[in-house]
């Protein structure tokens, strides 16, 4: 693939000129900084024409894959009776309802439109409830973007995400190893009676895709349950991915509080925080404020109905696992055959890939520090320029889209591009 021609150049130069950084997330600062003109399916075109197998989905979103005919027709039907009414309607009221069908442990819930300010109202929901101020949280997890709970992880030590972000907002927050329970037994009876809320991804996806050890979860749940925690899982992931009813199904945990996104309305921005009903309670008298001008939003709510009705009929999510695991087979067949040393570690539906010489697989966020990022980031410029779009920091997402077909071509397109490796 040659991304650098006359119409991806000019309208680089043209991003660079109208947007900060020529994009509008910092997720997407990447070279090469592909111009998308569309995509359908599984695949993705550039506006050259190159096509794409795409594994990044918007970063997670499109388990349907793009543009799914049912889900669009719906959204379509939708946006012609308003998008906005500043009132409760009936799309919302059903949406509401199927999404806690499928989560039996939830009893209401709130719509939004990012997971980010879910997260933000999970927390202030758990301090309304305990009295407590501080928020435990974990090394390697994300949890969005504002001051008061994006870190940077440094050898153990925790700093401000980003410039520009108050130091202090931090002061409120424990960070501790995951899926260690001696750390969190810990940390709960240090700080236990500080504690307002415990929240973590149920199956650490963004960083490793490291599943929770046996019994772990429970271990969580059991000392939160003890101390009045109120224990939150962020499962803007792993929600309606690695099952119907997210990580809390597949692992049979249960929170207090759940955050769902991206998967749950297959690629139309919409979040929900779902949790037990007495947290809500100030909620739904207006006494613990959550807002937003496009929450529940018609074409949101429809994305979401119309991704039920896929996703209720299981065979999707047999589909995925099957598309998966044949995947993950075949690109461990080129990487054997090469002796190429890439690991990958995961789920069918979700899996990461990595450089690294050992033989065990990755449990904790600080065996993840000694693994050669920088060269799995180049290794995935490679595969982009050979038709296959992952995300640089080696996870890969299986949608209902992609096919066995799709498999062995993107096996095939995987086999140049390590082929190519000694450029890398």
């Amino acid at each position: 693939m040659n991304a650098s021609t006359t119409i991806q150049q000019d309208q680089r130069e043209r991003a660079m000129r109208a947007l900060a950084g020529g994009v509008s997330s910092n997720t997407r600062l990447l070279n090469p900084h592909l111009i998308v003109e569309r995509a359908s399916g599984a695949r993705l075109w550039d506006t050259d024409g190159n096509e794409y197998l795409d594994y990044l989905l918007g970063q997670g979103p499109n388990f349907l894959g793009y543009a799914p005919p049912r889900v669009v027709e719906k959204v379509i039907a939708a946006q012609r009776d308003g998008i906005i009414y500043a009132a409760t309607h009936h799309r919302e009221i059903e949406a509401a309802e199927r999404v806690l069908a499928v989560l039996p442990w939830a009893e209401q819930l709130r719509f939004g439109s990012s997971s980010s300010e879910m997260i933000q109202a999970a927390m202030r929901i758990a301090r309304n409830a305990t009295g407590r101020r501080n928020v435990l949280r974990f090394h390697g997890h994300y949890h969005g973007w504002f001051d008061n709970i994006q870190i940077r992880s440094n050898g153990g030590r925790v700093e401000t995400g980003s410039l520009g972000q108050l130091p202090d907002a931090l002061d409120p927050t424990i960070t501790i190893e995951w899926n260690d329970p001696a750390a969190f037994t810990a940390a709960v009876s240090e700080h236990g009676d500080t504690i307002a809320a415990v929240v973590m991804e149920p199956m650490m996806l963004n960083a490793g895709s490291i599943a929770p050890a046996d019994g772990y979860l429970q271990h969580v749940r059991d000392l939160c349950t003890q101390r009045g925690i109120v224990l939150i899982f962020d499962e803007t992931i792993s929600g309606f991915r690695v099952a119907l009813g997210g990580a809390a199904e597949r692992f049979g945990a249960t929170p207090d509080l759940a955050v769902y996104g991206k998967a749950m309305a297959a690629g139309w921005p919409c979040a929900a925080l779902a949790g037990r009903r007495d947290l809500f309670a100030d909620v739904a008298t207006g006494a613990l404020t959550h807002a937003g001008t496009f929450n529940g939003n018609t074409i949101a709510t429809a994305a979401v109905l119309a991704s039920l009705d896929e996703l209720e009929d299981r065979s999707v999510y047999r589909h995925v696992e099957e598309v998966g695991a044949a995947l993950i087979d075949g690109l461990t067949g080129v990487l054997d055959h090469h002796g190429i040393p890439i690991k990958i570690q995961g789920l069918p539906m979700a899996f990461h890939a990595r450089f690294d010489t050992g033989n065990e697989p990755i449990t904790r966020y600080a065996q993840l520090q000694t693994i050669d990022q920088d060269r799995y980031g180049r290794f995935a410029g490679q595969l982009i320029d050979h038709g296959i779009w992952v995300a640089y920091r080696g996870i890969w997402y299986v949608s209902a889209a992609h096919t066995l077909d799709d498999v062995d071509e993107t096996v095939k397109r995987f086999e140049a591009a390590v082929s190519d490796l000694g450029d890398a």
